[in-house]
């Protein structure tokens, strides 16, 4: 575990990928790099050290000094970053972030450390090794139900395999709280698909061959913090 160069002691620093979006504060409405206060609320509350990983390239470098990391939800995926062209119902492209968010996870990987993906996360970890995504769910499952309306989350019970990870901590299933118009389609080599929700979608995976590799497509910094707490025992016990 990293040191904070103190006597007191510390948990684990825990890198928190985070958004380059424009925002208004006090005076200013200026491009800021922010995160959703819930994401460091969860892993301070677990016992992590939550640190902001901005979306440079550079910050990847960051990962030899981390304990664990997170890939937070936000913006879709550029579609050429898995071969295809983009659908119109597809958000504007963020080639920093996807460029910046895929270094950090090959370096995270490369250590060994352990990785949480929420959301656009476990896309994210698909993608990068080798997968795809389906565009726009409803025109797959034939409802919103996964993102009923800007803003507000649909509650999606997902049934978890026991013998996986997620399944071990969350139990057999769980009333997830989703907002995602896009998911896995073509799962990745490697990966396990270790949660569902009812229509089908893909909703937890792990990687088989890392002991802390986990993607769930819902937003447990909501209102679960079982697998933040279970990120940061993972970052400990390294």
């Amino acid at each position: 575990m990293a040191s904070n160069g103190s006597s007191a002691p510390a948990g684990p620093l825990i890198g928190l990928t985070a958004y380059c979006e424009r925002a208004a504060f006090g005076v200013w409405d200026v491009e800021a790099v922010l995160l959703p206060r819930s994401y460091t609320d969860m892993v301070a509350d677990a016992g992590g050290v939550p640190v902001l990983l901005p979306p440079r390239p550079e910050a990847a470098a960051a990962v030899d000094r981390l304990d664990a990391v997170l890939l937070a939800g936000g913006a879709d995926i550029a579609a050429d970053r898995y071969g295809t062209l983009p659908h119109p119902r597809a958000g504007a492209p963020r080639p920093d972030r996807d460029a910046t968010e895929l270094a950090v996870l090959e370096r995270a990987m490369a250590r060994g450390i352990p990785v949480l993906g929420v959301c656009r996360g476990a896309q994210l970890l698909n993608v990068a090794l080798g997968g795809t995504l389906a565009q726009h769910l409803p025109d797959v499952v034939g409802h919103d139900g996964h993102n009923p309306r800007p803003g507000v989350y649909g509650t999606v019970t997902v049934e978890l395999d026991p013998a996986g990870r997620v399944g071990a901590l969350l139990g057999a299933s769980v009333d997830a709280q989703c907002h995602h118009h896009q998911a896995i389609d073509r799962l990745a080599d490697g990966l396990l698909v270790t949660g569902r929700a009812g229509d089908g979608t893909i909703e937890a995976v792990e990687l088989a061959d890392h002991d802390f590799v986990l993607g769930v497509q819902w937003h447990p910094e909501q209102d679960d913090l079982r697998l933040f707490r279970a990120l940061v025992a993972a970052a400990r016990a390294r």
